[in-house]
């Protein structure tokens, strides 16, 4: 999958704006900054944003270019990320070191042992938060004809429904989505899940 994502983001000078998603920002207001685990962070719009408000950001992704490009946008910006080459699953991450996990549109495989979903779960430290935010209404049928299944991937209820009583739900609704003018997003409703995991 790594293979791909190079070559998805070297087919572009900039695949996303470079802004932060909007579903981050407003799931982190309130938040008292801390450890971050941003998952998937792509060209780092999401991790300097993070870093610039006083987060101490862990920022991981499968493309090396996406890396590149993201370690660049921190160094303009003046600020320190740790970035991670790697899938979330084989990053070997400690557990319960995170006091927010972040994953904006993920791309984790499915499995039958759930294994994305326990590496996820496992990252959030006690009285962290969870957050991920998928799109919505993804048309299956125009995916597979750009060569990508949705159903090869944890989707919103796979995270939801990997909760259990050390958990409280404190979002999960679809959102309506302000669209970046720039980069290739395209869809306009988010599932949103926001959850804390108790002491």
């Amino acid at each position: 999958m790594g293979v791909d994502w190079d070559e998805r983001y070297s087919a572009a000078e900039r695949v996303w704006s470079g802004e932060p998603n909007g579903s981050l920002v407003a799931g982190v207001a309130g938040l008292t900054p801390g450890r971050v685990l941003d998952v998937g962070c792509g060209e780092g719009g999401d991790a300097v944003w993070l870093a610039r408000q006083g987060w101490a950001v862990t920022a991981l992704d499968v493309s090396a270019v996406a890396l590149d490009r993201a370690a660049a946008h921190a160094r303009d910006a003046g600020v320190a990320v740790e970035w991670v080459h790697a899938g979330l699953v084989e990053a070997g991450l400690p557990a319960g070191s995170f006091d927010l996990v972040s994953l904006q549109y993920p791309a984790l495989l499915r499995t039958p042992t759930h294994d994305a979903e326990r590496s996820l779960l496992d990252a959030v430290a006690p009285g962290g938060v969870l957050l991920v935010v998928h799109h919505a209404d993804v048309d299956r049928e125009e995916a597979l004809s750009r060569g990508y299944d949705p159903d090869d991937y944890v989707g919103h209820q796979d995270v939801v429904d990997a909760l259990g009583d050390g958990w409280s739900v404190e979002v999960d609704e679809r959102r309506a989505r302000a669209v970046p003018t720039s980069g290739q997003a395209h869809h306009h409703v988010d599932e949103v899940l926001r959850a804390r995991r108790l002491a």
